[in-house]
């Protein structure tokens, strides 16, 4: 374990970009030059098996930070190894226990330099706008590629395979936590605009509702633990209650055409067609292994349709003993949350946390590597407690002299 504070190298940052690049994962739309998939995982891969690599080098002596979030974490592995080594999802489940034994053991190794600031923060969103920049472009060179009828004119990747809740994640995650920088001070408004507006515009275009809650409902709890100790979070929050209740009064009809994005009432209700996978999941016959330790890591999917829960994707691929490793993930980090003092990288924290809680519900990831993992980590690093050096050894006390009288004495 390191005790002594460490400053993180800039190497660092290359480590969680790479881990970021991983989780970006190989299927989506269709891109305006066809890459085959095998390549993009190769990329997707190779990008960890480096990201941990580099990570050791920085890190030959193995100190580490004691954390509860990756302890638990590291528990999950049981499960999952548990159910994938019966092979009932294929040598694929094999692959992403793996994958997910890599993504944990990276992110033990850069626990080292978490210490409770902002740091990680700003390689969090340097990532993503890297990713947005793609997207953006890939808009710009064939917009018909970038919203394509397939996904309903929603906003795709053109460059790079994602799909538009993938997009409207990133989007919105690096707009709340520019937000909280800003009002934090730790950026200037026209840093802060470069990265707001642009996003905020690609989440338009996205029409991810479960990426807009979240953003909302996280930056109400994030700056609401602001309040009272900053006076620019207790103005930005007057002002967006009234900007928010002018929109909800004069823009209704559009806001609503907006979230139904042309779909029934009916169709909006069973959200899209999700319940319907989800109670096939659940009356699905299971065997008592298979209850406790689900059926082995897969692609989130049941019956060929994604799943997009998840909670109810741990419980098929990593059992109810991997539902209570991830609720324990997320109470604990809440936990901490709130006995922390009011402070920027507690509301971060916060953001992040409300921002995953929200979209576990129609969003799968939190019991395999993947973005939502990667922003509880951030999360974890944001509320782990400022190492503190170890004190210095105290100088020997000087032995008094001898007199020459006393010195003559004993030598006689």
């Amino acid at each position: 374990m390191d005790r002594a504070p460490a400053t993180p190298p800039k190497a660092v940052g290359i480590v969680w970009l790479l881990l970021g690049l991983n989780t970006l994962g190989s299927a989506g739309a269709k891109t305006i030059v066809q890459l085959p998939r095998s390549l993009i995982q190769l990329v997707t891969m190779g990008s960890l098996v480096v990201a941990f690599a580099l990570a050791l080098a920085l890190n030959a002596r193995l100190r580490i930070r004691p954390s509860a979030f990756l302890f638990l974490l590291t528990l999950l592995l049981v499960p999952s190894v548990i159910s994938s080594v019966h092979l009932e999802s294929g040598f694929g489940a094999l692959f992403r226990c793996t994958r997910l034994a890599l993504f944990v053991s990276t992110l033990w190794l850069v626990s080292r330099w978490w210490d409770g600031t902002v740091t990680f923060v700003r390689h969090h969103i340097r990532m993503y706008f890297a990713v947005l920049v793609s997207v953006a472009a890939g808009l710009a060179i064939s917009p018909g590629a970038a919203m394509p009828d397939l996904y309903g004119g929603r906003l795709v990747g053109a460059l790079w395979p994602l799909t538009p809740p993938q997009i409207g994640q990133y989007t919105a995650v690096i707009t709340g936590l520019t937000v909280l920088l800003l009002l934090g001070r730790q950026v200037d408004k026209a840093g802060a605009a470069v990265v707001i507006v642009p996003s905020l515009v690609l989440l338009a275009l996205t029409h991810t509702r479960t990426a807009t809650v979240g953003l909302l409902a996280g930056l109400a709890l994030a700056i609401g633990s602001l309040v009272l100790t900053s006076a620019a979070a207790r103005r930005f929050f007057t002002w967006a209650v009234l900007c928010a209740t002018v929109a909800a009064v004069g823009f209704a009809s559009a806001l609503q055409a907006w979230f139904l994005r042309g779909q029934s009432k009916e169709n909006f209700s069973s959200l899209t067609g999700r319940a319907k996978v989800w109670d096939a999941l659940l009356a699905a016959p299971r065997t008592t292994a298979e209850q406790f330790f689900g059926v082995g890591l897969g692609d989130k999917s049941f019956g060929g349709l994604p799943i997009d829960n998840s909670w109810l994707a741990v419980y098929n691929e990593q059992g109810l003993i991997g539902v209570a490793l991830v609720a324990a993930v997320l109470l604990v980090l809440g936990g901490v949350a709130l006995l922390r003092p009011p402070s920027l990288p507690r509301a971060c924290a916060i953001f992040l946390i409300s921002y995953v809680a929200i979209s576990s519900y129609t969003e799968a990831g939190l019991g395999d590597a993947s973005p939502y993992l990667l922003h509880l980590a951030l999360a974890a690093s944001l509320l782990a407690v400022p190492a503190t050096a170890a004190p210095l050894p105290a100088p020997p006390v000087p032995r008094p002299g001898v007199p020459r009288w006393a010195r003559d004495r004993e030598a006689s």
